[in-house]
């Protein structure tokens, strides 16, 4: 497995402690989760009806306010996986340092991959990837800039996982335009990732090939009942986008007396260059809090925000010590 957050199993090797005693600070994952509620039995017993899929999809239309073709799927991962198989291989760029799925993805699939550090670097590409805003550090671009880019690259893939908290940064309404394809993750947001549940958002080829890749039962029945409720609670949506910017800057003070600079970060995490990232993680893990560090990045730590007070009370006293 490539390198990523929420690997716990490796933190309880080296620094012991039960999974329920660590908080797991390590991942773009919102720690105060959706309120999932009661899941009927059907859920759990029945295949999902294509009317049950159906809703979901309008629900997603509803939350990300675009009336283009869309698909479910087990979680924006599952649409990385399934790239390849909208066109025969290629030129693809990456704009970089970004989520690590989508080069080895396509790379194992014989694509040609490059990544790049600028947006005017993927012109010319037959796949242009960028996601926006961007793990880890949470640079974004201008919808016009990513527009702009559509008549100079054969398909422009935007993964915007981390734009709940912030849609105005998101080109799903403009999705069934020819060559544009959007990605969205529910699972970090709603803080249900164990869900698995994700979109991919486009014109209606790229769709029809992505659904038809997927299979006829995609997603599970509690995701689809979970997603629907969870999709149309705007109130929700925006007591939780509200908060996410609190958090953040309460963050970003609370490491203040670390000496680490803030680079950025997405609405769920923060990323913050250190002296020594693993003595970071190290001093964190020795109270059972954990974090990500980047085996190409040795002073890059990133932190997710945390979720209960208590939490908060427990990383800040880590902090301070």
């Amino acid at each position: 497995m490539r390198e990523h957050g929420g690997n716990l199993d490796l933190a309880q090797q080296r620094f012991g402690g039960r999974a329920e005693a660590w908080i797991d600070l390590s991942t773009g994952i919102n720690r105060v989760p959706y309120p999932v509620g009661e899941v009927s039995a059907r859920a759990w017993t029945a295949l999902p009806s294509r009317a049950e899929i159906e809703a979901l999809n309008q629900a997603a239309r509803h939350a990300y306010r675009t009336s283009a073709p869309l698909v479910a799927i087990g979680g924006a991962q599952a649409a990385i996986q399934l790239l390849p198989q909208l066109a025969s291989p290629g030129r693809a760029r990456i704009l970089a340092p970004t989520y690590n799925e989508y080069a080895g993805v396509l790379s194992a699939a014989g694509w040609d991959v490059q990544e790049v550090s600028e947006l005017g670097a993927l012109v010319s590409a037959d796949l242009a990837i960028v996601v926006n805003p961007n793990n880890p550090d949470g640079r974004n671009y201008a919808a016009r800039d990513l527009l702009a880019l559509l008549p100079r690259v054969g398909r422009l893939v935007i993964d915007e996982s981390f734009a709940d908290a912030v849609p105005q940064v998101s080109l799903a309404s403009d999705a069934d335009r020819p060559g544009l394809l959007i990605l969205r993750s529910f699972g970090k947001f709603y803080g249900l990732a164990g869900l698995r549940l994700g979109f991919a958002i486009g014109n209606a080829a790229d769709v029809a090939r992505l659904a038809a890749a997927s299979g006829p039962w995609p997603v599970s029945g509690a995701a689809i009942e979970i997603g629907c409720r969870a999709l149309r609670d705007d109130p929700w949506a925006e007591t939780t986008s509200a908060r996410l910017v609190r958090d953040s800057i309460r963050l970003d003070a609370m490491v203040q007396s670390q000496g680490w600079a803030l680079i950025g970060g997405t609405p769920l995490s923060r990323l913050y260059e250190t002296s020594d990232a693993l003595a970071a993680q190290d001093k964190l893990a020795r109270a059972y809090i954990w974090s990500r560090v980047f085996a190409q990045k040795p002073t890059w730590l990133r932190l997710g925000l945390a979720g209960s007070e208590s939490e908060w009370t427990r990383l800040g006293e880590v902090l301070a010590r």
